[in-house]
């Protein structure tokens, strides 16, 4: 496993690698903690990166192995909540939090939540909350659901060679 040294503190870094049905490696997966995992899973055209974080802080990088993404790129963070969410690629920065409250979602860009994007918005991303019963949750904290982001298309012009995500759960261990 390789480690490396940022500012004074160890980041261990857990690589895995996607497998496409052909055999083809999809993405190679990097995340900072090793209890950190992503699961993949490609459907023709789509695929659902499912993020797992026990300690509910972290990052992970998804760098494309073949010559595009999928046409359709879905994230399920397995967390309680959401008290921040950013995803880059070169050019784009998307970032959210969800209400602990009420459940209400703030979406901005390139850190100006001033100016958030809108729904008419190449750069609007749906963001639901799922239930352990597959139905939508009504509140925060999700016990054993997640929180689902279908990353508009827009995020993915110029073709990035990967892309970065981080986060942070209102209620982490």
């Amino acid at each position: 496993m390789p480690h490396f040294v940022h500012s004074g503190f160890l980041i261990l870094a857990v690589i895995a690698t996607a497998i496409a049905a052909d055999g083809v490696p999809m993405f190679k997966i990097t995340t900072k903690r090793d209890s950190d995992r992503v699961e993949v899973k490609a459907e023709m055209g789509r695929v659902i990166l499912s993020v797992h974080s026990p300690f509910g802080i972290s990052n992970a990088v998804v760098e494309r192995k073949g010559e595009r993404w999928p046409d359709v790129v879905v994230l399920r963070l397995y967390l309680q909540g959401l008290e921040s969410f950013r995803v880059t690629n070169d050019k784009v920065k998307l970032e959210l939090s969800v209400s602990s409250g009420d459940g209400k979602v703030r979406l901005w860009m390139d850190g100006r939540e001033d100016a958030p994007p809108d729904a008419e918005s190449p750069f609007w991303m749906e963001v639901g909350m799922v239930g352990m019963d597959g139905k939508p949750a009504k509140g925060i904290p999700l016990q054993d659901g997640y929180i689902e982001l279908r990353l508009p298309q827009a995020f993915f012009d110029g073709n990035p060679r990967s892309i970065a995500l981080h986060w942070i759960d209102f209620y982490r261990n």
